[in-house]
């Protein structure tokens, strides 16, 4: 049989206009550093740097703090419920002009491939603006209590994985409550916020109502611990997590954590292999891993492990690793040195604890930060690499034999974000879902999101809920979490 290759099939930079060097979103317009500070941002795939963006200190926090403050008290806690509402279909209209540069940017900027930008992330950004749009003059039949109030100014802090659509799950409920925000994107990924902040001057968003910080991890604890903020939402790891918990206890912050992740993916023995497989690849290999809810640990029962694997080994001999803005792009760069470094030890953790290393033989660039497609067998419960979140496209693999000793393996982390579960029988499905400890449970798929239904786990995976009708109580006065 003959064998085909793919032609390249690169989407333009051409739509796309960077800047040589941005400044911090404060007040409705771009302001220079007090310090003057600036650090650059570059491009996982190349190692070029792609601008220089703004490092705020604490006399730049404080002063988006008190722009989002006077937006707050004067003007977007007075308006309706339904003039915020048109402000937030606004957002979510440009958001869907202008996606394909939002696409090419967040691929620049991130590192995944431009047809998971394309069609996951800018898409659901502009679905939770619109979902939440809707709720702004309903909040009264929210079930949040008769006369719902916005809690103030809300600190929000970001991570690298998502920049655009983690923005606007944090955004578009603060809005739609009656809150105004400072934003601090990851210091790697700050391109799509601060192109969001042209989004918001186009749709005549009130100055202060969105305020948008750059830096790094000294920039975000600023912000967090600012006396005149009254919400904290952070999505990001777990180490930071408990920081920010200590930094918050015993103040009136009101905090919502999304945290870490070790999902357990689990598949019995009638479940449809090749969905299950197509299920597993995009469980893990999803964003090269970079997945806080990843299916990083497959749980395969012992009839069809050795199929599984097979199968799966076979799929992942297909994939692509490449030019993130290449159309055909499965797996794209690596969105640091510093977390390819990271994947790197933990996967020579898993050798040297007695795991089996198969990688997907597929050639890797010479320029950026690239790991390909790998996956583990004979891996035990107290290897690092079944514990520990690697956040790469690093699989392990552990059998089992009954449901319960399923049950047993998956909840054997300190995490409690997500799980999956693969068969035919609706009643193992429910049976096995009552008792994961997972705040989210896909059946028969993995990692499908949707605005409309809440997403968060517990324990070491965080607390409080966004999205859906319940996400809107993080952001209203006296509900409790």
């Amino acid at each position: 049989m003959p064998t085909f290759d793919y032609a390249p099939a690169p989407e333009s930079r051409a739509v796309l206009t960077l800047q040589p060097s941005y400044g911090l979103f404060i007040g409705g317009d771009f302001v220079e550093p007090t310090s003057g500070t600036a650090m650059a941002t570059i491009e996982p795939a190349t190692e070029q740097v792609l601008a220089e963006v703004a490092v705020a200190d604490e006399s730049d926090v404080d002063r988006a703090v008190r722009a989002a403050r006077r937006a707050y008290q004067r003007t977007w806690s007075r308006l309706s419920g339904s003039e915020r509402g048109k402000y937030l279909y606004r957002i979510a209209r440009i958001l869907q002009e202008r996606s394909r540069e939002f696409a090419v940017l967040e691929s620049l900027d991130n590192g995944k491939p431009i047809k998971e930008s394309r069609d996951v992330d800018v898409p659901l950004a502009a679905a939770h603006f619109f979902y939440h749009a809707g709720w702004a003059d309903k909040l009264e039949w929210a079930g949040h209590g008769p006369d719902p109030r916005p809690l103030g100014v809300a600190a929000q802090v970001i991570p690298w994985n998502f920049p655009l659509l983690m923005l606007a799950w944090k955004i578009a409920p603060a809005l739609a409550c009656g809150n105004t925000v400072v934003l601090k994107p990851a210091e790697t990924t700050p391109l799509t916020a601060l192109l969001f902040a042209d989004v918001c001057r186009q749709a005549e968003l009130p100055p202060g109502v969105v305020n948008i910080i750059t830096g790094a991890g000294e920039t975000g604890a600023a912000l967090i611990s600012h006396p005149e903020v009254d919400k904290v939402a952070f999505t990001g790891s777990t180490e930071v997590g408990r920081q920010i918990a200590r930094t918050v206890a015993g103040s009136r912050k009101k905090v919502t954590l999304e945290l870490g992740g070790k999902a357990a993916n689990i598949v019995f023995d009638d479940a449809p292999i090749d969905q299950a497989v197509e299920g597993i690849v995009n469980g893990i290999y999803f964003n090269q891993g970079h997945v806080c809810c990843a299916g990083s640990r497959l749980l395969v029962q012992e009839s069809v492990a050795e199929e599984v694997i097979a199968r799966l080994r076979h799929r992942m001999s297909t994939l692509r690793v490449g030019d993130p803005l290449d159309k055909n792009t499965d797996v794209g760069a690596i969105n640091s040195a510093a977390q390819l470094a990271r994947i790197t030890e933990l996967s020579a953790a898993g050798e040297a604890e007695g795991a089996q290393r198969w990688s997907a033989p597929c050639p890797l660039p010479e320029k950026g930060f690239w790991f390909s497609p790998t996956v583990f067998t004979g891996v035990a419960p107290a290897h690092r690499i079944a514990r520990e979140e690697i956040f790469g496209p690093v699989l392990s693999v552990l059998t089992f034999r009954t449901p319960s000793e399923a049950v047993a393996r998956a909840n054997n982390t300190p995490y409690g974000l997500s799980a999956g579960i693969w068969t035919e029988k609706g009643s193992r499905i429910l049976w096995m879902a009552d008792r994961l400890r997972a705040g989210v449970i896909w059946a028969n798929t993995f990692n499908r999101f949707d605005p409309t239904s809440p997403f968060g786990g517990y324990r070491e995976s965080g607390y409080g809920r966004e999205g859906g009708r319940h996400g809107l109580a993080a952001y209203l006065k006296g509900i409790a979490l």
